[in-house]
């Protein structure tokens, strides 16, 4: 039961290239970016990332990319990220952008063992209809785009209502970061950090978590509990210096003299 591995370079050793990863965060909040470090030293490549975003130029998952280790990504937001857009737009990388709550439910239904589901979101759209553009290649033209997906009409409430099938995400490794976890593999996350953190521990068959603070069994309130140990297969404790190194992807500040 105990799940502590001692270096963020051990837990990693063993992830293929070509491995699809899930990874937790939403811009700079909560990703997991020191097993994203033992991996970027580590050489690992060919990756495919299920994640929210695709991090900054210079942190999180945007560390990857500029290494050329990420072959293709699966998400919602990508604007940060200018070496994204140029890799992107020159045909070197290939881009499943998906609606952000439907990548969501894609990565909890890959967690539950729902195989697929239908969702009113994307319906009379390309994200239905097939189109969209994944790859393009160096001259600019589009030479891989989505498909057309099957859609159905149910009853509801409101009437006959169209509704679009999307296909649930199981990834080789999942990547997370938790504010507490014990040695068993639960993991809490505090406040915002949370975001996908929780839903890529779950869509992956062998999920990391680094754990800002260690505790042991029972330390841990079982109603506080985000993501059961049954979804967590190796546990990383980071030191103080590693767990309060924290990007802000943009700082704002008053005008001085607001009160």
């Amino acid at each position: 039961m105990d799940k502590v591995v001692t270096t963020a370079a051990e837990a990693v050793a063993d992830i293929p290239d070509g491995a699809t990863l899930s990874v937790g965060g939403f811009g700079l909040c909560g990703i997991p970016s020191v097993l994203i470090q033992a991996l970027l030293e580590a050489g690992t490549t060919d990756l495919e990332a299920v994640s929210n975003n695709c991090g900054v130029d210079d942190w999180g998952l945007g560390l990857l990319l500029a290494q050329r280790r990420i072959r293709r990504m699966v998400s919602s937001y990508v604007g940060e990220n200018k070496e994204f857009a140029r890799q992107y737009l020159a045909g070197e990388l290939e881009v499943e952008l998906t609606p952000q709550g439907t990548l969501a439910e894609r990565m909890r239904a890959g967690g539950t063992g729902i195989a697929a589901f239908f969702t009113g979101t994307g319906v009379g759209t390309q994200v239905a209809e097939g189109g969209l553009p994944w790859k393009y290649d160096s001259a600019g033209n589009v030479v891989v785009s989505s498909p057309a997906k099957q859609t159905q009409v149910f009853s509801t409430p409101e009437g006959e209502r169209e509704f679009v099938l999307e296909r649930a995400i199981v990834a080789d490794f999942g990547l997370v970061r938790a504010w507490r976890g014990d040695r068993h593999g639960n993991l809490v996350y505090r406040e915002s950090a949370g975001n996908f953190n929780h839903l890529a521990a779950m869509c992956g068959r062998v999920t990391i978590a680094e754990v800002e603070e260690l505790v042991e069994p029972g330390e841990i309130d079982p109603a506080q509990v985000h993501t059961p140990g049954v979804f967590v297969h190796r546990v990383v404790g980071l030191t103080p210096e590693q767990a309060a190194d924290k990007r802000i992807e943009k700082r704002t500040v008053r005008a001085g003299g607001a009160s």
